[in-house]
């Protein structure tokens, strides 16, 4: 991508954050959407629940990447909790992609965030971006999410879904949770272990991002998991071994649910996602392994 100006909400993020990091490092203006009055010229001024986002901040954007949402498993899912998941991605979405449509000169490309929790529960079945979503909150929240970029793509706008796996990193996320964990010796397989977890380096997921608002012809669903999905008790395994700890500890299903509650459907499901439009696109994983991703992410 030739020297841009990308504007990119979310940015205080664990994914946001690294990718500001990366484009600012290569030369790239970002210009970061914060929901304050905007204290600087590298800030935009937005309000997702208000629907407001402030247009002429974005004028001469050539990209705009939004990752902004609640965290899924930041708390338990009560039904105002839920309505706080769906609405801060349902209502921020539709406001920047009307806020795009509405500019005289838009940018060529939104890079919306989504997840890969659009397909539900799996299984053993390995799906890729073809894959209809699946039965239940999270696939439901994750097709309106997606719907919601419909007045950027109305208005000529390439519009990317990135649906986004298990983000290994110990910054943050699921993963960043793990590893303390594992560290204390404390790590263990949840539920029967049996479940498949799609995951991505964070390195990787960046470099991804990055790919594909240099790739002109990705447009629609794409996948942001690495190209070899594992089970839960295969991650266990492996950061036991990269970690040097025992992994003797288990978390019941049963104890997951009380202490999770309906949280505990996503922990427990099982996900086999695969990276097709990624991979046909020419990317390459720089850490396709579980091993590769979880040293990686010690570094």
């Amino acid at each position: 991508m030739l020297r841009s100006r990308v504007a990119v909400s979310g940015s205080t993020g664990l994914i946001g954050a690294a990718l500001v990091r990366s484009l600012r490092s290569d030369g790239h203006e970002v210009v970061r959407l914060v929901r304050r009055r905007a204290a600087s010229g590298d800030e935009v001024e937005w309000d997702p629940k208000r629907q407001y986002v402030d247009v002429a901040g974005l004028a001469g954007c050539d990209a705009v990447v939004h990752l902004a949402g609640a965290g899924v498993g930041d708390h338990r899912w009560t039904q105002a909790y839920k309505r706080e998941i769906r609405d801060s991605r349902v209502l921020g979405t539709a406001a920047v992609a009307e806020a795009l449509a509405a500019l005289d000169t838009p940018p060529k490309v939104l890079l919306s965030g989504s997840a890969i929790g659009f397909y539900g529960d799996t299984g053993d079945r390995a799906v890729d971006e073809s894959a209809p979503p699946g039965d239940g909150f999270l696939p439901s929240v994750c097709v309106e999410w997606e719907e919601a970029t419909a007045p950027a793509e109305e208005a000529g706008i390439r519009t990317v879904h990135a649906r986004t796996g298990l983000v290994v990193s110990k910054e943050g996320g699921a993963w960043g949770r793990l590893f303390p964990l594992f560290r204390a010796g404390l790590g263990g397989r949840l539920g029967d272990g049996r479940q498949y977890w799609s995951f991505i380096a964070l390195h990787d997921h960046v470099a991804a991002l990055r790919h594909i608002l240099d790739t002109e012809t990705l447009s629609g669903a794409v996948n942001l998991a690495g190209p070899s999905p594992v089970t839960n008790a295969q991650v266990t395994a492996a950061m036991g071994r990269v970690l040097r700890r025992p992994t003797l500890f288990t978390a019941p299903a049963p104890a997951l649910k009380i202490a999770l509650g309906e949280f505990s459907e996503d922990v427990l499901g099982s996900q086999r996602v695969l990276p097709a439009r990624l991979l046909e696109s020419g990317f390459a994983f720089a850490f396709p392994g579980i091993e590769d991703a979880v040293r990686a992410a010690l570094r």
